[in-house]
């Protein structure tokens, strides 16, 4: 279950961090609205690292759509591996 809080939570801040964790984050609402996001720095440097990853397989498959697909002798021969 989300664990939500209203934003004037945070004057007492510390009790809101605690209740942050990994695979949890708090959720911050403004006039009842969601508005942040508190998640823990191992949760948001994995969210990135999964970003930049598909970002990368998306140029990859942009690129062997524009330029054709590598054949497997071709992928070995490029990265030196006989």
């Amino acid at each position: 279950m989300p664990n939500i809080k209203p934003v004037s939570d945070l004057r007492n801040y510390n009790e809101v961090l605690r209740d942050v964790a990994i695979q949890e984050p708090v959720f911050l609402t403004k006039n009842g609205r969601g508005r942040y996001a508190l998640m823990d720095m191992q949760d948001y440097e994995l969210q990135q690292a999964t970003i930049r990853l598909l970002s990368e397989l998306s140029r990859g498959e942009q690129s062997a759509q524009e330029s054709g697909w590598l054949s497997i002798d071709e992928v070995e021969a490029s990265l030196g591996i006989l």
